[in-house]
């Protein structure tokens, strides 16, 4: 494959009138050309929308939970058969370890399993107001979904808005990062040729620019906008939507704490927060990036963090041994040792993570680094970074860990370390995150819901109130007598 198309009202086509402009796609870790991407414009954006639109309107689809339920299970079943496949292609144009790659994809089938289910228990009410009136709440698809990604997690990404909006009964409009993009086809690839989905039902448009983001939020035949990126980004949308008042919902940054008091387990410790917080080379929006620890262990911790971080094997994501893999691009990487630099003449830098040499230096690796930070005005503590770094701060009760966790817009996800599970529970009551995990980190489920507040955006994925943002709720009423 050297080229990924776009997925149009039932085709694959590289445009829809003229000649297709195409880019290249980079291997990250060896900053290799592997392949090209259509690019698209409004023009595909705009037969996409239409080709969804008819689907929704002049199809079964939205009235049929059982086909969505055994179509949901078959694209399951494909994905799972070519997940090798599938990896093989992420680890080539994203840059992460396979097994991280694989982790995703079965994270994929899990979230399309369970949405099958679902698709099956779309269960309204009635009420009898009053003798002989009756009011139902008939449950329906919210109409013509689009689904924006970007590159850290294409499989996973994508099916978690997908499997919820096809359950639902909507039509759809995918417009994947280009990076990624043949993840994505190949995932699409699984669903798409199932002769019971109908024509439509199912669209992809890619693009490197935003005319394609941009009609998606400005038309009203889009009734739905499913995000996950940037709160720069996330911001814009809602902005470009209210002229529309579409449904929103936006995953966005995060800037996890990890809060670590002074009777958990060090070594189980020191290695979850390791593993959380360079996940993905960092690049994840629920990764641990501030780590707030106890006074009284405040000096063993960060040596220990410091250890394990050092020996932490940076490499490409084929090496079976490597322990991280790198970042999307050769700018995040320097974008990403420029933070460093910068540190040292702002903070105190613990463990500087350099560019590696010998064949890691071709492509986009940086080694992991701590910061020590006080001030919460900073841009380490209030800025999210998306990389290898990690921010070191002291605390000396659970009031001031409270009040230093809190300290931000971004409030997507958290833990906290103890043996104490009253003190855990106490915590999670107290902290300002969608998500509190204890003694553990990026514990993702397709069976509970995640999300955040303030500039981590809102709206659910996953769980039933994934499924919300998809479906609306009708009022019919009828008088007996």
């Amino acid at each position: 494959m050297t080229l990924a198309h776009h997925y149009i009202d039932g085709q694959w086509v590289t445009a829809v009138s003229g000649t297709a402009t195409t880019g290249p796609i980079l291997n990250p870790a060896t900053s290799e050309h592997v392949m090209d991407f259509c690019d698209g414009t409004t023009a595909e954006a705009q037969a996409a929308v239409a080709a969804a639109r008819r689907a929704f309107n002049d199809t079964n689809w939205k009235q049929s939970p059982r086909v969505r339920a055994e179509v949901l299970l078959t694209f399951a079943t494909n994905l799972e058969a070519r997940k090798d496949e599938i990896a093989d292609w992420i680890v080539k144009v994203n840059g992460k370890l396979r097994r991280e790659a694989i982790g995703e994809i079965m994270a994929g089938v899990s979230e399309l399993k369970y949405y099958a289910g679902l698709a099956r228990n779309q269960f309204g009410r009635i009420l009898e107001i009053e003798p002989g009136c009756f009011s139902t709440l008939d449950r329906e698809a919210a109409g013509v979904a689009a689904i924006i990604l970007p590159w850290n997690a294409p499989i996973t990404l994508l099916i978690r808005s997908l499997a919820p909006a096809l359950a639902a009964g909507c039509s759809v409009v995918i417009k994947p990062a280009f990076q990624t993009c043949i993840a994505n086809n190949l995932a699409l690839e699984c669903v798409v040729n199932d002769e019971r989905v109908p024509k439509g039902i199912i669209n992809s448009v890619i693009e490197s620019g935003t005319d394609v983001s941009r009609y998606l939020c400005d038309t009203v035949d889009v009734d739905v906008i499913s995000f996950t990126g940037s709160s720069h980004v996330g911001k814009l949308i809602a902005a470009a939507t209210a002229g529309t008042l579409k449904r929103l919902s936006l995953e966005l940054g995060g800037k996890a704490p990890a809060i670590v008091f002074p009777d958990c387990n060090m070594d189980k410790t020191v290695a979850g927060i390791v593993a959380g917080g360079m996940v993905m080379a960092g690049q994840q929006c629920t990764a641990i990036a501030r780590v707030l620890v106890h006074d009284s262990i405040y000096d063993e911790f960060r040596a220990r963090l410091t250890h394990a971080l050092k020996n932490l094997k940076v490499g490409p994501g084929t090496d079976p041994e490597a322990q991280m893999g790198c970042l999307i691009d050769i700018r995040n990487r320097d974008r990403i040792a420029d933070l460093v630099a910068k540190a040292e003449r702002e903070a105190r830098v613990v463990l500087k993570g350099e560019i590696p040499g010998g064949d890691l230096a071709k492509g986009a690796f940086i080694r992991p680094s701590l910061i020590e930070v006080d001030d919460l005005n900073s841009p380490f503590i209030q800025d999210e970074l998306f990389g290898p770094i990690l921010v070191l701060e002291r605390f000396t009760s659970e009031d001031e860990a409270v009040s230093r966790a809190n300290a931000t817009r971004y409030s997507l996800a958290s833990s906290v370390w103890t043996e104490n599970a009253l003190l855990a529970r106490r915590m999670a009551s107290r902290l300002n995150f969608g998500n509190v995990w204890c003694n553990s980190h990026n514990r993702l489920f397709a069976e509970v819901e995640t999300g955040g507040y303030g500039d981590s955006g809102y709206g659910k994925l996953h769980g039933w109130e994934g499924m919300y943002d998809f479906m609306k709720t009708k009022h019919f009423y009828l008088e007996t007598k």
